[in-house]
C-alpha cells in the first residue's frame, strides 16, 4: 500500500543544471488546509466530485501537494493517497497517483514497473534511462533504492541482456562529464572520429566505443561531435545508428542521441505518435505529461505547436475524453 509517509517522507529537490521550463509551478495564496477541506469534500461526495480533485491536485507543485496530503491526514485522520486510490479509477487515477510522487519518485516507479513481473516493458526502459539527465538518474537510482529497497543497476541487469544492457548500465553508472565552459575542438574531433571508426567505416560495429562516448561525454560536447561525425561519415549520426545496430539497442541509441539534439522535440513526437488514428496510448501520454510537468513540458508544448502545426492540446482533445482529457489539459496549461 502506498502510504503518504512513503512516498512523502523525503521531500527531495531536483537538482537540475538544465533550464527548466514547467506548466505546473507553485500556486500563489496556498493554503493546504484549505485544499485538504476541498479534497476530503469531494472524495466523500455522492459520486465523487472529480473536477475538483483535478482543479486542485493539477495546479500545485509536488511540494504543495505533499502539503496537503498531510494536512489531509490530519484533518480526516486517513491517508490521502489511500482515499484517492478508493475515490478514483482508470486513467483519471493513474494520473491523480503518479502526481502524488515527485518527478524522480515516479520516474523510479515506472522503471519499476516496467520490469517487475513477467516480461519487460522495454520501450518505458528505454524512454526514462536515454532520456533523463546525469542529474536525474543520480536522483532516481537513490529514490529507487528508497522506495524499493533495492539496486537500480543490479535490476536492469537482471532484466536486460547483451550491448543493450551494457548501454543502459552505462547510463545507470552516471559517469557522465559535466559541461565545460571549455570548447575542446580537439577531443571533439577524436570522438568524431572514433564513432565513425567503430562503426560505418568497418565491418560489424565495436559498440563498447559507442557507449563509452555515449554515455561519459556531455551533453554540449556531444552535440559537436555528432557535427564533426558528418565530416567523417556519409551518413549521419542517427542514419548510422540505424545501418549499425539493431532491436532495443537501436532503439536505445536513437533515443540518446535524439534527446541530446533536442529532448523537448524527442517528448513531442512520442506524444505525437501515441495520439495518431483512433484514440490514444494513454500510458504513454500519462508518463510523458506527469513526468515533464514540472520540468520542461512548457517547451515540450513550443516543439509540438512548431513541428506539427496544432498545439498538443489540441491534440489532446480530440484524442482523449471525459476526467482523463480534463487533467491532461489543466497539465498541459493555457495554449500559448
Amino acid at each position: 500500500m502506498a502510504l503518504v509517509s512513503e512516498f512523502l517522507g523525503q521531500l527531495s529537490l531536483n537538482v537540475a543544471h538544465e533550464p527548466l521550463y514547467p506548466t505546473v509551478v507553485p500556486a500563489r495564496d496556498f493554503d493546504p488546509d484549505r485544499d485538504a477541506a476541498r479534497i476530503e469534500t469531494a472524495i466523500k461526495t455522492k459520486g465523487v466530485d472529480e473536477q475538483t480533485i483535478i482543479d486542485v491536485l493539477t495546479k500545485r507543485s509536488y511540494s504543495q501537494r505533499r502539503e496537503i496530503a498531510f494536512a489531509y491526514e490530519k484533518r480526516a485522520k486517513k491517508d490521502m493517497i489511500t482515499a484517492l486510490k478508493a475515490a478514483l479509477s482508470g486513467n483519471l487515477e493513474t494520473v491523480i497517483l503518479g502526481l502524488m510522487k515527485s518527478t524522480s519518485q515516479y520516474d523510479a516507479s515506472e522503471i519499476r514497473g516496467s520490469i517487475k513481473g513477467l516480461g519487460t516493458d522495454e520501450e518505458t526502459l528505454i524512454e526514462i534511462l536515454c532520456s533523463r539527465s546525469n542529474d536525474e538518474l543520480v536522483e532516481i537510482k537513490k529514490v529507487y533504492s528508497d522506495l524499493f529497497k533495492k539496486d537500480l543497476a543490479k535490476d536492469v541487469a537482471g532484466d536486460t541482456s547483451g550491448n543493450f544492457a551494457k548501454l543502459l548500465l552505462a547510463l545507470v553508472d552516471t559517469k557522465r562529464d559535466e559541461p565545460s565552459a571549455i570548447v575542446d575542438y580537439e577531443k571533439i574531433d577524436a570522438d568524431a572520429r572514433a564513432l565513425y571508426d567503430a562503426g560505418v567505416k568497418i565491418k560489424g560495429t565495436d559498440v563498447n566505443t559507442w557507449i563509452s562516448i555515449m554515455s561519459q561525454r556531455s551533453v554540449p560536447h556531444l552535440r559537436k561531435v555528432f557535427d564533426k561525425y558528418k565530416s567523417y561519415s556519409p551518413y549521419d549520426m542517427q542514419e548510422s545508428i540505424v545501418k549499425e545496430v539493431k532491436g532495443d539497442l537501436q532503439k536505445s541509441f536513437l533515443v540518446l542521441v535524439q534527446c541530446f539534439e533536442n529532448k523537448q522535440l524527442y517528448f513531442a513526437k512520442k506524444l505525437n505518435e501515441a495520439m495518431k488514428g483512433k484514440g490514444a496510448k494513454e500510458k504513454i501520454v500519462t508518463r510523458i505529461i506527469v513526468s515533464r510537468c514540472e520540468v520542461d513540458l512548457k517547451k515540450i508544448c513550443s516543439e509540438y505547436k512548431g513541428t506539427f502545426g496544432q498545439s498538443l492540446q489540441q491534440t489532446i482533445t480530440e484524442h482523449t475524453k471525459g476526467d482523463y482529457q480534463k487533467a491532461m489539459l489543466s497539465l498541459c496549461g493555457p495554449d500559448q
